[in-house]
């Protein structure tokens, strides 16, 4: 217990949450029955692990995450050469189990660090060991910390820095597992292992031909990879992976977007408003993970004028409104689960853009809550 006590007491935030504003809300989170009610629902689930589902016909070592591509199809023409790309149409035979089961251990982790730092149930910490010990430390197990097999494409690859882009549910497992430390109920051990796991994650990310490929991909993977990247470093006091975030906000992300706030490279897509938005997402939640360390990405602009708020001024009305949207959208848009309004409204200080946000469907996940908590505070 003083292991983990010593780490609440050494950190300044909780990621996207300072450590007084958390403690603050506690009286009043503690009566909301609709987080109790997931913290409760995510009891019944898991644990996961990677190597519970293999894909068939695949050489692929067990503890290595593998998924495929998903709009990537097997070539009418030529059924036995490489797949084709069809962009925005997921192919539902693909390999994606891992991806599955590691969404569904996030979500879970998160909700189990809601329920454990705010309403003190023991319920939730002793099932967050289970599940945050099967997917991350135990050897049996556990996934390694990279993504060399991610999103392969069959016939071409056996996996791509594109991969990346699968892991972002691991900033909410994240967020999860710093409340539950801020609870102080976390052994030290488990502790050792998680920040021993996500140390060489990171490194990989920043290291790797993969991980290094993703950090300049130049699109909405690459806002991505600077996102969890600035997650991974918080949580593990990373103070040098931290400024390499925000050096790549201010010098290179920011050059998606246009002096007019749109984002070419997302606008080119078949899912266009929806890739938009999520590349906004991620935009967010990296500012919010610098504003809650202290650095105000905000309102940094280019030497053109150009920053986050000139994109979010930009896109927010087609959120509200996405039938004015007049570039390709082959899928209806779902606004339920899209957070940068949220944030933005929150970081901007902009009343207009919570209001937006207070009107839109909202998922009932444990990561739209959590932002939904943020933004009462």
């Amino acid at each position: 217990m003083a292991a983990t006590l010593l780490a609440e007491e050494s950190r300044k935030d909780l990621l996207m949450l300072s450590s007084d504003a958390a403690r603050k809300m506690r009286e009043t989170v503690s009566r909301d029955a609709a987080l109790r009610r997931l913290a409760d629902a995510a009891l019944e689930k898991g644990p996961w692990s990677v190597t519970a589902h293999r894909p068939k016909g695949i050489d692929v070592p067990d503890h290595e995450y593998y998924s495929e591509g998903p709009y990537w199809w097997p070539d009418p023409k030529n059924p036995d050469g490489p797949y084709i790309r069809k962009d925005g149409e997921r192919n539902p035979a693909r390999f994606d189990d891992n991806h599955r089961d590691l969404g569904a251990m996030c979500t879970a982790a998160l909700a189990l660090g809601i329920g454990a730092y705010f309403f003190g149930d023991d319920r939730y910490v002793a099932h967050a060991r289970k599940i945050l010990s099967a997917w991350f430390v135990d050897p049996g197990t556990r996934m390694n910390p990279n993504l060399e097999y991610g999103q392969a494409v069959r016939g071409v690859n056996t996996g791509r820095g594109t991969g990346i882009i699968d892991p972002v549910s691991l900033i909410h497992a994240t967020q999860g597992i710093m409340l539950l430390e801020a609870a102080g109920k976390l052994d030290a051990a488990l502790s050792s292992g998680l920040r021993r796991w996500l140390t060489d994650y990171l490194h990989w990310m920043t290291t790797s031909d993969k991980g290094l490929d993703e950090k300049k991909s130049g699109n909405n993977h690459a806002t991505w990879w600077t996102a969890q990247a600035a997650a991974y470093a918080a949580y593990l006091n990373d103070a040098a992976a931290q400024q390499m975030a925000w050096d790549h906000y201010r010098n290179v992300l920011l050059r998606q977007i246009q002096p007019d706030g749109s984002c070419p490279r997302e606008e080119a897509r078949t899912r266009s408003l929806s890739y938009a938005a999520y590349n906004l997402d991620a935009f967010s939640v990296l500012c919010r993970v610098a504003e809650v360390a202290g650095v105000d990405l905000w309102r940094f602009h280019t030497p053109q004028g150009v920053g986050v708020d000139t994109a979010v001024a930009y896109l927010t009305p087609f959120i509200g409104e996405p039938k004015s949207w007049r570039k390709q959208q082959i899928v209806p848009f779902d606004s339920a689960g899209i957070v940068f309004p949220a944030l933005a409204g929150q970081g901007l200080r902009n009343a207009e853009l919570l209001r937006i946000y207070r009107g839109l469907p909202r998922a009932n996940t444990p990561w739209v809550q959590w932002i939904d908590l943020i933004v009462k505070q």
